[in-house]
């Protein structure tokens, strides 16, 4: 434990004895306190004798209290004679300096070893103000680069970093919010601090909450979780972003147990990545999609059920529904005038999936209204997109209805079918409202399917001619 000199420092300090109450003498609660702190400590009087040793210096240099106490500096012990005079003099040189010193030397262990150590040192003043000695902290050159690059790295993340950084207290709050997390919120460092995450978040707030609570619970998961999340902007409006997330349990190093401080989040936006890997995954499949059907189709004996297998073969993880509908007059070319009549050649069953079914042997013509999608793609010879928009599902079964389709279909493209710069019919292509709508992508593979389809359907023209 802490020792003071025997010269009467003690007295200084208090009485030894306990009060009259049984509290603690001043000299064991200053020994109490010495001897609990982090930090190795050490007291010089006036002339450089040691007055105060505690538990943090001895294990850092194996000299015990008892050995340290009273000897006059470190010369002969602590330090190298060659370099005990320059020492002692940096000590003692606080006690007319103001604030702190900050030094760094070698300091000798009992076992004759030398540790680098790193000194804050100041002047202990008397009760008139006079210097009456010195104090030092001291600690091991390594542990305190440790703290500062611990120090050093949490500004950064928090200032510079490329990474969204987020400290969630335990009730999956944000507590502190780094400059790039607060961009990708939409919002300012201070006003995101306390807040729900469903009010930062309109969509991934479950997963994320959930990821934290397991964080809590059961520690860090072993590698990043990536998860889609709906921002609200209102610049923007909703955008829907991946991030990449790594989660860091916080405890409190200062408790006995582990006390559980939150979680530290980072995160990373890998939005541009993760659609162009989806791109790729969807183009390698509906590539080997057309091959399979184009291999398929090569065995029909009859050009029109080829057609539909090709339709078939398009459905997988296109559309729900599809339909094929021709001219009913000769081919069109693209000078030719007058109304355009289109008669069901082949449909997707609209219960039960199944392959498609061949239709219109009667050849009556569709009763699509003016303006259908079907006839505006025949019009304008290219692709048409058409949804039923944001409405009940009532309406948007009203809606499928009205334009000869399926009551469950909201979303529809409708793609040209032309062979030897004709216009042969059209393929009607239908989703649900699971699924989203037609974009370009999807729109040029229906070109593709269209091609392969209006191929079939003029070789059934031509061998019926003949």
């Amino acid at each position: 434990m802490s020792a003071s000199r025997r010269s009467g420092a003690t007295d200084e300090l208090g009485p030894d004895e306990p009060g009259a109450s049984g509290e603690p003498g001043g000299s064991d609660l200053l020994a109490a306190l010495l001897d609990g702190m982090d930090a190795a400590l050490c007291a010089f009087d006036a002339a450089g004798v040691v007055t105060h040793w505690n538990r943090e210096a001895e294990r850092i240099l194996g000299w015990s209290a008892k050995d340290a106490v009273g000897r006059h500096g470190f010369a002969g012990w602590a330090v190298r004679t060659a370099d005990a005079e320059e020492v002692q003099a940096r000590l003692l040189s606080a006690m007319r300096a103001p604030g702190r010193q900050v030094h760094e030397f070698a300091l000798l262990t009992k076992d004759g070893g030398r540790v680098l150590v790193r000194t804050q040192s100041a002047a202990v003043r008397g009760a008139g103000g006079e210097p009456a000695g010195v104090y030092c902290a001291f600690s091991e050159v390594h542990a305190q680069i440790d703290l500062e690059r611990s120090i050093a790295l949490s500004e950064a993340l928090f200032e510079d970093a490329e990474w969204g950084v987020v400290l969630v207290d335990a009730d999956l709050r944000p507590a502190v919010v780094n400059a790039h997390a607060s961009r990708a919120f939409g919002i300012g460092r201070a006003s995101a601090l306390g807040r729900p995450l469903g009010e930062l978040l309109a969509q991934g707030v479950e997963e994320l909450e959930a990821a934290l609570t397991h964080v809590l619970a059961e520690g860090a998961p072993p590698a990043p979780a990536e998860v889609w999340v709906t921002l609200r902007s209102p610049a923007e409006g909703e955008q829907r972003r991946c991030w990449r997330n790594a989660f860091l349990p916080l405890a409190s190093p200062l408790a006995e147990e582990p006390v559980p401080l939150g979680v530290g989040w980072l995160f990373t936006d890998v939005t541009e990545a993760k659609r162009g890997e989806q791109e790729a995954a969807l183009l390698r499949f509906r590539t080997k999609q057309l091959h399979r059907a184009a291999r398929a189709a090569a065995e029909c004996e009859d050009p029109l059920e080829a057609a539909t297998v090709h339709l078939d073969y398009a459905l997988a993880g296109f559309a729900d529904h599809a339909l094929i509908d021709r001219l009913a007059d000769a081919p069109r070319t693209p000078d030719a005038a007058g109304a355009v009549r289109l008669v069901r050649l082949a449909a997707t069953p609209a219960g039960a999936p199944g392959p498609s079914v061949l239709t219109g042997a009667a050849g009556l013509p569709v009763r699509y209204e003016p303006g259908h999608p079907a006839l505006s793609c025949v019009e304008r010879t290219g692709c048409v997109r058409a949804e039923a928009g944001s409405v009940p599902p009532e309406l948007a079964r009203e809606w499928a209805l009205r334009r000869q389709w399926p009551g469950d279909a909201v979303h529809a493209l409708c793609a040209v079918l032309r062979s030897r710069g004709r216009t042969l019919g059209v393929v009607t292509f239908l989703r649900g409202a699971a699924r989203t709508p037609f974009e370009r992508s999807d729109a040029s593979y229906a070109e593709d399917v269209a091609l392969r389809i209006a191929a079939a359907l003029d070789l059934a023209g031509a061998t019926r001619e003949r």
